[in-house]
């Protein structure tokens, strides 16, 4: 064989190869990028949901999300079915998913019923006011996304770090604040969280006193009632839109003007889902909470 053949063989050989390994580099490509496709097939309806979700390593699979999931920020690129409590059967089986991982309480009623007759998974996971829910929580949906491992992991974390910011946040004051959760003051109307709530339950782990005892769940109250809870502290979401009030504006109202939270000017403002969420980031809203109520030291 020529000199001339030899090279040519040479190059052939060469050029063969170098084509063998780039196509199976891009068939790789290709079955990676399908197999991470098909394992993007949960929606996710409830903020504390999505974030369990994503704490135990199982972002990858998330396919949409409802209006509350907004933490972490990039799943906010998912698309989305609208808020939990006024969801639609159309919205939803348009992304069509193949698991529905469901806060408790999302709605309305026949909305649901259509999706649970759609031949869908659809799981429910139970709400939470303390460590035990919040554990239960993770395991139901480490259940459904098959990985109890982690959900037991993750569980034992969370206990464990709520523990000790409870533990630090009743230790570290002699003078419990009276505080009173407005979810919305539309119209000069209060609304505020009574006994048996989200709120009731984030400010009594965070060393504080819920100022509103005589009514359960979420209520419009009479000025009266707001001058007989005589808070000390405002709490409030940190919110835009319909429900947003100033704070010059909440404490002016006739029935917040002589509290003592009035007189001293002391509202606090926390991020919706990090307050009410009771997810993998509770610890986290306990001890901002507590930081918050007794910054001057009393």
């Amino acid at each position: 064989m020529t000199p001339l053949r030899d090279n040519f063989a040479l190059f052939a050989t060469v050029l063969s190869l170098c084509l063998g390994l780039a196509f199976a580099v891009s068939v790789n490509r290709l079955h990676a990028k399908a197999g991470s496709e098909e394992q993007a097939d949960v929606l996710s309806i409830g903020g504390s949901v999505t974030e369990i979700v994503v704490a135990l390593g199982q972002q990858h699979r998330l396919k949409a999300r409802d209006t509350t999931s907004v933490y972490p920020e990039d799943i906010t690129a998912l698309p989305d079915v609208g808020y939990m409590r006024a969801l639609s059967s159309e919205g939803i089986l348009s992304v069509a998913p193949g698991l529905i991982l469901s806060e408790e309480g999302a709605g309305p009623p026949e909305a649901l019923d259509v999706i649970r007759g759609a031949d869908i998974s659809f799981v429910e996971i139970p709400s939470a006011v303390d460590g035990d829910g919040i554990a239960a929580k993770i395991m139901a949906v480490a259940k459904a996304l098959d990985v109890p491992e982690r959900g037991e992991t993750l569980a034992a974390e969370v206990r464990e770090s709520l523990a000790a910011a409870e533990k630090q946040a009743k230790t570290a004051s002699d003078n419990a604040h009276r505080v009173m959760f407005v979810l919305s003051a539309q119209d000069g109307r209060i609304v505020a969280a009574g006994q048996d709530t989200e709120a009731d339950a984030i400010i009594r782990m965070a060393g504080g006193i819920n100022a509103v005892t005589d009514v359960s769940g979420y209520k419009q109250l009479s000025d009266e009632a707001i001058g007989l809870a005589s808070p000390d502290v405002v709490l409030m979401m940190d919110r835009r839109g319909n429900h947003a009030i100033s704070d010059e504006a909440l404490l002016e109202l006739p029935a917040m003007r002589l509290t003592p939270a009035a007189r001293t000017r002391s509202i606090i403002r926390m991020n919706g889902l990090l307050l009410l969420g009771f997810g993998p980031r509770t610890a986290e809203a306990v001890t901002e909470l507590h930081r918050q109520l007794y910054a001057d030291g009393s």
